[in-house]
């Protein structure tokens, strides 16, 4: 039997506990749609900021759970909602598996820490305060030393069109040329953002990879999913010559699968899974939603 098409709609549903829908799509006969619902709303800063800083954990132990971390390197972000020009980090030098919302620092553009007592990653504040300057849509920012990202990016080259996955990035990711030794100097981080311009994810030559969305599920999601076609093309690459998607398919695949909505409903799985195992991450009380500065 012949498969028909699916395209992937938003949902008017406005919180992540929207039904989904499976139905033909009366303007385009053969075609089916899929709606999705979408990230939840808030009408105050602390129930976002509690929300927020779930998710955030969460990441951390999903990346730590998949391994996607390397000693004390790495370095996971997001903004707060009241304070956009702050933004959440982990402390440097702690485990990703280990991290709660007491342990999140909140800094801000000069490399403050506001609210926080354990140290900084000078990294992690270079990077990031750039990229989330520079991209006021960047809710959040991941990056780490995971192992195919680290070793596609000694390639020097962007990612190939080979699988539906990696339509994803379809001439949305860029590659930041060289490498210049441990990010400590904020014109590098300058650079990097301004190579990643518009795009979702950064291949940093000899280092590894960066990500960014509008919420944590989605940046978190984009990194796992740029490791993991990392992943494919040297596997590809190392039996043979792999055969790419063509320009055509994969920008209408791109428009499906690469959205920032997509992004973070390929998260849910994996925040499911992770609370499931450690409920923990959701013990976020109600001082985590306040902030006094």
């Amino acid at each position: 039997m012949e498969s028909k098409p699916i395209e992937f709609h938003d949902s008017s549903a406005t919180n992540s506990n929207g039904k989904l829908s499976f139905t033909k799509d009366a303007n385009n006969p053969g075609k089916f749609v899929f709606t999705m619902p979408r990230p939840p709303t808030f009408d105050n800063f602390e129930d976002e900021r509690r929300h927020r800083k779930q998710r955030l954990i969460a990441a951390f132990r999903v990346f730590s759970k998949l391994n996607l971390e390397e000693g004390v390197a790495g370095h996971l972000t997001c903004r707060d909602p009241e304070y956009p020009d702050l933004f959440w980090v982990n402390p440097f030098g702690k485990s990703f598996a280990c991290i709660t919302a007491k342990d999140l620092l909140l800094v801000d553009h000069n490399g403050t820490v506001v609210h926080g007592n354990s140290p900084l990653n000078a990294a992690a504040f270079v990077i990031h305060s750039k990229i989330h300057a520079m991209r006021p849509d960047a809710i959040a920012a991941c990056h780490s030393h995971s192992i195919y990202g680290k070793a596609f990016s000694t390639l020097a080259r962007p990612l190939l069109p080979i699988t539906q996955d990696a339509c994803m990035f379809y001439k949305d990711h860029a590659l930041f040329p060289g490498f210049n030794g441990v990010v400590a100097d904020e014109a590098e981080g300058e650079r990097m953002a301004q190579t990643l311009a518009n795009n979702k994810a950064l291949i940093l030559q000899n280092h590894g990879l960066l990500t960014v969305g509008q919420s944590i599920d989605e940046a978190a999601f984009w990194f796992i999913a740029l490791d993991r076609s990392c992943q494919a093309q040297l596997l590809a690459e190392a039996v043979g010559t792999p055969h790419c998607i063509s320009d055509e398919v994969a920008t209408d695949s791109h428009k499906t699968v690469g959205t920032n909505l997509s992004g973070w409903f390929n998260f849910q799985p994996y925040y499911q899974q992770i609370i499931k195992e450690q409920p923990d991450i959701l013990d976020v009380d109600e001082e985590d939603g306040k902030l006094l500065l």
